[in-house]
């Protein structure tokens, strides 16, 4: 990926002959930002040298020697969120959309709870055609997210309506730019509303070049375009086989000692011998088959914020003129969820299903994410059948100083609790159960359950 980096580590676009890697997706462009903090959590050499290389690569454009190195730091220090982003990123600027979601979704569930990699997750999503997924990203993270990327964001995830209601929202309170207006015009595109379309595009496109703009978002607007949509729109080649993240690096097998031992200390029973349970990995996906589109190279602006203040550019390729009509813009304000880290302690989250009787708990798992912890139940829902009619509940704790989300499921009695668990463990996962009342140790409870949408 083509970045460069100011003092204070916020990336900034480049303008020398790595300009036709990416346009202004400022999402993807910002991941670079993240290894920065990683880099300097003191980490393993090995897991320092390859970043460093990684970051590199990315920077000349080179992704598959960045992919290479980048894999070789996860593999080195495999719970660093920071290195997990970071091959993210790799992977999503090689096209390779059903391993970046899976990095992108690792690294959350490791603790990034930055918008941007939210961003980044939702559109690697969709360029896998797994919109529901994307929609699910983008409804968690809808309040962190620019109005802009947000916008373009749904569309690109099969919900245009929903794109355009966001874009014109934010036009109405005052955020009337070029880059919001072409943005909502595509939107508008991509849900087959074409006069409305025109009659943004027109605002800043010139009169004769309008004609030819509806006629490439056209072509973009095709159900088959799924994956072209995305890929042009970041700069990524189209049509790449991509069989998933190697199985080696899969969070699932890398599980942190401190994690495991946690609370095995302050909790000791004669049913469990785990603590804080290792984070869900988020499994093999199963894709969609890919088009076999021709590889595109599309190139991105000088400079990110004055060419996002200027009007559309002149016409010319597809490519080209998907890439300065369409913009994703993740302003440094908006990245920022310091509000949301910060708040006050949480109450426990239960998912509205059907609700059983019973006294126990079973947890499945517990991570150092709220937002790892919600996704992690639909997978847990998907892996095992017997949670049906069961509660989700989601727990916030606080173990030797360390912050943790619990995910559970209620509802059960003493033995059908150790049954659950022996499911659980039948699979190597871990599990343990805990009565109702008898709260694990840190568990920060408010005594109010909340129905989580």
């Amino acid at each position: 990926m083509n970045q460069a980096r100011d003092r204070k580590g916020v990336n900034t676009m480049n303008s020398n002959n790595r300009s036709n890697r990416m346009i202004g997706l400022a999402v993807t462009s910002a991941m670079g930002a993240v290894l920065l903090a990683g880099c300097a959590t003191g980490s393993a050499p090995r897991a320092d040298l390859s970043a460093n290389k990684a970051q590199v690569a990315l920077a000349q454009g080179k992704t598959d020697k960045a992919i290479v190195n980048a894999e070789a730091a996860v593999q080195a220090e495999p719970r660093n969120a920071a290195y997990r982003a970071m091959l993210g990123t790799a992977y999503l600027e090689a096209g390779r959309f059903t391993s970046a979601a899976t990095s992108f979704n690792d690294a959350m569930s490791l603790g990034d709870n930055s918008a941007r990699t939210a961003l980044s997750l939702a559109l690697a999503l969709s360029g896998g055609a797994r919109y529901d997924e994307a929609v699910a990203v983008l409804n968690d993270w809808a309040d962190a997210i620019a109005p802009a990327d947000l916008g373009l964001a749904y569309a690109l995830a099969r919900q245009p309506q929903r794109g355009v209601q966001v874009m014109s929202n934010a036009i109405r309170s005052g955020d009337n730019t070029p880059k919001m207006r072409q943005n909502l015009a595509y939107a508008y595109a991509l849900g087959g509303q074409w006069r409305e379309a025109r009659v943004m595009a027109e605002q800043d496109v010139p009169a004769d070049q309008v004609g030819d703009r509806m006629q490439e978002w056209a072509v973009m607007a095709q159900p088959e375009a799924w994956q072209q949509r995305v890929a042009v729109l970041i700069g990524a080649p189209v049509g790449v086989a991509d069989a998933g993240q190697p199985v080696t690096l899969a969070l699932s097998n890398t599980p942190s000692v401190q994690q495991l031992a946690a609370e095995a200390s302050a909790y000791a029973t004669p049913d469990t011998d785990d603590g804080e349970l290792p984070a869900l990995d988020a499994g093999p996906s199963a894709g969609v088959p890919y088009e076999d589109y021709p590889a595109q190279r599309v190139d991105r602006p000088n400079d990110f914020q004055a060419d996002s203040s200027t009007l559309a550019p002149s016409g010319g390729s597809m490519a080209q003129v998907a890439q300065n009509a369409v913009r994703f813009v993740q302003e440094p304000v908006v990245q920022s969820v310091a509000v949301r880290q910060g708040a006050a302690p949480r109450a426990a989250y239960v998912a509205a299903s059907q609700k059983s009787d019973g006294t126990h708990l079973v947890q499945l798992g517990s991570f150092s994410s709220e937002q790892g912890a919600r996704r992690a139940w639909g997978i847990y829902a998907k892996r095992y059948p017997e949670l049906a009619g069961h509660e989700m509940v989601i727990t916030e704790a606080l173990v030797k100083g360390k912050r943790y989300w619990r995910v559970s499921a209620a509802g059960y009695s003493v033995a059908s609790s150790q049954a659950m668990c022996g499911r659980v463990k039948s699979d190597g996962k871990g599990c343990f159960a805990y009565a109702e009342d008898r709260p694990l140790p840190g568990a920060v409870d408010t005594g109010v359950r909340m129905a989580m949408r």
